[in-house]
């Protein structure tokens, strides 16, 4: 695997290493040992799969407050998505950045979200499904959101929305008190 590192202190876009032959390719999907060697220690907890019907669908931006703050590795297995992470640790040099990234069942690229960081995705086609490697289970009373469109971020999807879901699309304007930044305090 190829770590790339993205304009966000500590986040990667991850490619694959194919070894290819007549019969097509074989690489490593996940290695701990390697996620170890280029320092994004990743013990799975949990793997996710969505799958989204329609192109426009957005799902985000997600994150869970300490101690449940999730690692994320994403990747598109079918159809195609951008994918949107947002710097939410205090102590960050790029706090309240935001990056995006295509991510297609084509380019095999998967994302590394480190804790402290939202996430989304919109999904560019029909019928678009992703995998999400996860380092800790999910935590309903630490689960906190960023709404897509909060001016404070200004994150620059692809098009305008088709769906998102009631929870998704009222999360509150940014406050740090109510979105717990505090807690994430220590993460980088």
């Amino acid at each position: 695997m190829k770590f790339h590192p993205t304009p966000l202190h500590g986040a990667y876009t991850i490619e694959l290493e194919k070894r290819g032959d007549d019969r097509g390719f074989f690489a490593r999907f996940f290695c701990q040992k390697e996620f170890e060697a280029a320092g994004v220690p990743m013990p799975i907890v949990q793997i996710n799969n969505s799958l989204s019907a329609k192109a426009g669908t957005l799902r985000g931006m997600h994150y869970q407050l300490a101690p449940a703050a999730e690692i994320k590795v994403v990747r598109c297995i079918r159809g195609a998505l951008y994918d949107a992470i947002v710097d939410l640790r205090p102590d960050s040099p790029t706090f309240g950045k935001w990056f995006g990234v295509e991510l297609t069942a084509e380019n095999r690229t998967m994302i590394f979200v480190p804790q402290g960081f939202a996430h989304g995705i919109m999904t560019l086609t029909d019928d678009t499904e992703a995998f999400y490697l996860v380092n800790a289970f999910y935590a309903p009373e630490q689960e906190r959101g960023l709404r897509f469109d909060d001016p404070r971020f200004g994150i620059e999807w692809p098009r305008a929305p088709v769906e998102v879901s009631p929870k998704d699309s009222s999360w509150p304007d940014f406050d740090p008190v109510f979105h717990g930044i505090e807690s994430l305090r220590g993460l980088t």
